[in-house]
């Protein structure tokens, strides 16, 4: 039995005990619309403002995909950044995230693009997938510049889908940033046994919203779906992956990283000790989120320049 009292700290578990008073663990035993509306306000309730010289238009690209683009005072035009949220595929959208991204194009000075793709189970697998391919596709027609794609969780697993699918694309990804993602691991080792219980994420959560994708359907192999059914692994960009030691998908990120190395690509995984699945909402009151949020934003920014520093 994993001992939390001792791996988690003080600040993790006041932040874990406010996420619960807004976001029950027994959430996924709701409607799904009222998992909205429950989500929803916890992430309202986190919500810590755009940051000074950060403006923000809404608007919408192909097949009416809604979509938010942040831009900041001072841009650095070395690269742009797609980003995808998170959410189980039936959660969240344009202001569930609205702050991080602000956030993440204040500190790189990229612009970020984030996705409103649709939604589980009202549209079910493949349309998240499709929608994230469709706004790579607009972004390479759009921008003269390289992509990062850069998502947390759901997103995580959309962007390295879209990452496998465009490799052999014109324009391609120049890199990818991905927090704590869902990579269709192995369930019967690693982090999904050590982990199953993990305060905020289980693996009857990830069991739920891979159902609700799906509508239930059997979708093994589907390198769609589940990136690390991938048989090839070559040719992808340069990948970050940063996880959460106490959630169910750690491990996911140490296979993806020893996936791309060893077809002679470049990965780094770093797995953040004693934090948690949805920590990106600690950021501004807990240090081991901070710090980690820090990492995201030099791992963004260096693959937006290009450069590998690690």
């Amino acid at each position: 039995m994993t001992d939390y009292k001792t791996l988690i700290d003080a600040e993790t578990w006041a932040f874990i005990e406010k996420t619960n008073s807004y976001y029950p663990p027994d959430t996924i035993d709701y409607t799904i619309i009222q998992q909205r509306a429950i989500y929803d306000r916890m992430c309202r309730e986190f919500f810590a403002g755009y940051p000074q010289g950060v403006t923000a238009e809404t608007t919408s690209i192909a097949n009416s995909i809604p979509i938010r683009i942040y831009r900041y005072a001072t841009p650095n035009t070395a690269a742009m950044v797609l980003y995808l949220h998170g959410g189980g595929f039936i959660l969240g959208g344009l202001d569930s995230h609205d702050d991080v991204c602000a956030e993440l194009c204040a500190r790189t000075g990229f612009e970020v693009v984030s996705v409103d793709y649709r939604l589980a189970p009202e549209n079910l697998h493949p349309a998240a997938f499709d929608d994230a391919m469709d706004a790579f596709e607009w972004a390479a027609r759009t921008y003269d510049r390289p992509i990062v794609l850069c998502g947390d969780s759901a997103g995580g697993n959309l962007c390295a889908a879209t990452a496998h699918a465009t490799r052999g694309h014109a324009k391609k990804p120049a890199g990818q940033m991905l927090i704590y993602p869902g990579l269709g691991g192995d369930h019967s080792r690693g982090s999904y046994v050590t982990h199953a219980e993990a305060p905020m994420l289980t693996v009857r959560d990830l069991d739920f919203y891979k159902h609700i994708r799906t509508g239930g359907v059997d979708r093994t192999g589907d390198i769609t779906l589940y990136p690390l059914a991938d048989a090839d692994f070559a040719n992808l960009p340069p990948t970050v992956l940063i996880t959460a030691q106490c959630d169910p998908l750690s491990s996911d990120g140490e296979a993806y990283r020893d996936r791309i190395v060893a077809a002679g690509g470049r990965a780094t995984w770093f797995e953040e000790p004693g934090l948690v699945h949805g920590y990106l909402r600690a950021r501004h009151m807990v240090g081991r989120a901070r710090t980690s949020f820090t990492r995201i934003v030099e791992a963004v920014s260096a693959l937006g320049r290009g450069s590998w520093i690690w």
